[in-house]
């Protein structure tokens, strides 16, 4: 295997974003994230209060999706979202995917049933750079970031492109589901 990453702001793997040629790819497995810098944000969603500042986003935002898409490059990720959505996605989708996708990323929802997994994807996340770069993201389960690591076994490169497109083909533009699913009941987590 590859350079494994212990933070998400190690220098390396944050120079994967700048350094793509064409295309960043993600593919999100989880119902809830643990990341630090969005925890506060959670809160005060999670108490009914309006969305305000919120620097991490506003970061990827600024620093990465505006600054690729000048560049005439392609941000997009597939994230799996099992119905009826966690408070997690509820916030993720209202506090930041509504931004990010307003930036020019290319958000897409793959709603399923809870405990009904597409069995053409994984149950994990990862990065796909260029169709070439694999980084596998590894989470503990309270959705706190583990680790990343970059996979060099060109066959599972391969698989990752394969599910990428099957993602793609599968799931719906980010407006289109929260047109038709942000009034949900909530459910915890």
């Amino acid at each position: 295997m590859g350079r494994r990453f212990s933070s998400l702001a190690d220098e390396e793997f944050n120079r994967l974003f700048t350094e793509f040629k064409f295309t960043a790819y993600r593919l999100e497995a989880l119902q809830r994230y643990d990341v630090s810098y969005e925890q506060d944000e959670f809160a005060r969603f999670l108490s009914g209060e309006s969305r305000g500042e919120f620097p991490g986003i506003a970061e990827w935002i600024d620093g990465t999706v505006a600054k690729a898409v000048a560049a005439g490059k392609i941000l997009s990720r597939v994230h799996v979202v099992e119905l009826p959505m966690s408070d997690y996605v509820r916030f993720e989708c209202a506090w930041a995917y509504e931004h990010t996708v307003e930036a020019g990323e290319d958000v897409r929802i793959l709603p399923v049933s809870r405990q009904e997994w597409p069995p053409e994807l994984p149950h994990y996340d990862y990065w796909l750079f260029d169709s070439t770069q694999l980084v596998a993201m590894y989470y503990e389960e309270d959705g706190s970031f583990s680790s990343a690591e970059i996979i060099d076994d060109p066959r599972r490169v391969v698989e990752a492109n394969h599910w990428r497109d099957v993602a793609q083909a599968s799931a719906v533009p980010y407006r289109e589901f929260a047109h038709t699913h942000l009034d949900q009941p909530r459910v915890s987590g």
